[in-house]
């Protein structure tokens, strides 16, 4: 479970959040949304407890990472959260195998045998055992995402934050993405926030969904209500349209 509580988040005199908002459905898919630099991002990185708001908290299954002092009490709270970033973020220098099985070296005190069964199951569950011997170099970006994904859940965690899963993918890669995460959320069944500008290809991984606009939510529900929403801007937004409320910064 994510509460977010009131956040204020600002840049210099740019107000990115301005009293946010909202408890994040557990085992449920919620996709934040909106138009580039509207805080998607930042609200990914306040909950990451990588940036710190000026007003507000945020709660992971109940321990507040906003009041976190330390980066040891932070890692702790962190132990809830899994994370799938855009760019799959794994290290060149490591094999399939290897990239999987990190966090389970550097942060379980797990035997090397108990390890190896944690990671077989994984590769086995996303259908990379022909692939543990490879370097990401030598996959496809398809294949790497999915060694993302393997990486983020290798932990069980609660809660798996998205960031921009298709962005800079191609139509059949990005499908393969999405796929992926209906995959994974059918057999972990991990509470979910995705970040993302892409309206309507990521409705069918939402259970939920936000739209952030002007420091706000604009919009949440379901995404059959955006759909059916008679909102200017949602609708400018879904239709990707140049006219309308919504102006490009």
């Amino acid at each position: 479970m994510i509460s977010v509580k009131d956040i204020h988040k600002r840049f210099g005199k740019q107000i990115v959040l301005n009293g946010i908002s909202h408890d994040f459905m557990p085992g449920k898919i919620t996709t934040v949304v909106g138009p580039s630099g509207v805080g998607k991002s930042v609200l990914l990185k306040l909950i990451l407890g990588i940036l710190v708001p000026e007003k507000g908290d945020i709660l992971i299954e109940g321990h507040s990472i906003t009041l976190a002092n330390t980066e040891a009490e932070k890692n702790e709270i962190r132990a809830n959260l899994g994370v799938l970033f855009q760019s799959a973020a794994l290290f060149d220098s490591l094999t399939v195998y290897d990239n999987i099985a990190f966090p389970l070296v550097e942060r379980t005190y797990l035997s090397r045998p108990e390890i190896h069964e944690k990671v077989s199951f994984m590769l086995e569950a996303l259908s990379l055992q022909p692939y543990y011997t490879k370097l990401p170099q030598e996959i496809s970006l398809g294949m790497r995402k999915r060694v993302g994904m393997a990486r983020s859940l290798i932990m069980e965690p609660k809660v798996l934050l998205i960031d921009e899963p298709n962005t800079g993918l191609d139509p059949l890669v990005g499908q393969e993405v999405y796929d992926l995460i209906k995959l994974c959320h059918s057999q972990w069944k991990f509470t979910g926030v995705v970040i993302s500008h892409e309206l309507p290809e990521v409705f069918q991984v939402s259970d939920r969904m936000i739209m952030l606009l002007n420091g706000k939510i604009h919009l949440e529900g379901t995404p059959q209500d955006f759909i059916d929403s008679t909102d200017l801007a949602v609708q400018q937004f879904i239709q990707g349209r140049l006219d309308g409320p919504i102006t490009i910064q």
